[in-house]
């Protein structure tokens, strides 16, 4: 069984890749180069500012900056985002939410167009309900996680028609960031608690 993963999504390298190919399409491969370029990632201060980063593998496995497991509940295992970006473990970034602030993300999939960048209907309506708060590009370039401040501290996932799927987290998880703002959105947190309230049980 083929095993070999792009660098920068999650999709598997099929027999038709090199054997010392790094990504799965010219898409993914750019994407890499620019992010790799950019000396001032566009993620908020109220993120960079705290010790809860952790790197990860291209299927999401959390990992300490020396390659070994990470956990999203174990903060012996975080580092602080200067020791995260400077660490060449895994393929990425990513940050711990917790139950010491209300820093929440909104994780939407499958909601952008993987060729055109278009926004499917039901997540343009989640975007302006978050107003101006920090929005990235997820790393497949197909989702969206919409970062924000509010009280949730049981994570829920929401099954939409068609297996789409929002979910909302706010403890006990980490988000794989890549710093790529979609549209104009600001780095910086705004209050969503009235969009997070739609899924409040």
């Amino acid at each position: 069984m083929n095993t070999r993963r792009c660098e920068w999504c999650p999709e598997h390298l099929s027999a038709r890749h090199s054997h010392r190919a790094r990504f799965c399409s010219t898409r993914c491969r750019v994407a890499a180069h620019r992010a790799s370029k950019k000396t001032t990632p566009a993620i908020p201060a109220e993120l960079t500012t705290r010790d809860r980063w952790v790197r990860h593998t291209a299927t999401k496995v959390p990992l300490t900056t020396a390659g070994t497991a990470a956990s999203s509940t174990d903060p012996r295992t975080w580092s602080s985002y200067n020791e995260a970006a400077r660490s060449s473990a895994g393929v990425g970034l990513g940050f711990v939410l917790s139950d010491a602030d209300d820093i929440v993300c909104v994780d939407l999939d499958g909601c952008l167009d993987h060729a055109t960048g278009a926004l499917a209907p039901w997540a343009e309506d989640i975007v302006q309900a978050a107003g101006a708060t920090f929005i990235e590009v997820s790393r497949s370039g197909t989702g969206l996680h919409v970062f924000g401040r509010a009280n949730v501290r049981q994570g829920r996932r929401i099954r939409r028609t068609g297996g789409v799927a929002v979910e909302l987290y706010g403890t006990g998880r980490f988000i794989a960031i890549t710093g790529a703002p979609f549209r104009s959105a600001p780095a910086t947190l705004a209050d969503i608690t009235a969009l997070t309230a739609r899924w409040a049980t």
